[in-house]
């Protein structure tokens, strides 16, 4: 048996037109497959009855950025907040943190602008259109 590898992040989202084209639009993702998952062995391994669900995969090079959006939808959750157990962000590396700060359209909300942490690392948090964190690292 091989070693396991990282396949996919996914990310819940409530529009997934809008949220294909936040992340195409701010870090170039290209649309890699589209598809969509109904039926009782579906429903049942995600646990929530009668669910379908329509996915894009988004090329993140080295893996896949798997944005979702379920039927029947469910409650949001609470904002995120990074130092809750069971908190999770996508983290995407860049070349130039500050350039794509830089760029962000203007609606884009961001938790503060690009740090350099104590280890050297620049990183920005910004949050996709459902509120979603997402970090964006030097690479």
């Amino acid at each position: 048996m091989s070693a396991p590898t990282v396949h996919h992040a996914a990310v819940t989202v409530s529009e997934l037109d809008r949220a294909v084209e936040f992340y195409t639009d701010t870090f170039g993702f290209d649309v890699a497959a589209e598809f969509a998952v109904g039926g009782d062995a579906f429903a049942d391994a995600v646990g929530v009855p009668g669910a379908s669900g329509s996915f894009v995969h988004l090329d993140g090079g080295d893996a896949v950025v798997e944005l979702v959006e379920y039927d029947p939808s469910g409650e949001p959750t609470a904002e995120a907040s990074l130092d809750r157990p069971g908190a999770t962000h996508l983290g995407i590396a860049v070349d130039d943190v500050d350039a794509v700060y830089a760029g962000l359209d203007e609606t884009v909300e961001t938790l503060s602008e690009p740090r350099t942490t104590e280890t050297g690392t620049t990183i920005l948090f910004v949050r996709d259109p459902d509120g979603n964190l997402v970090e964006v690292l030097d690479a």
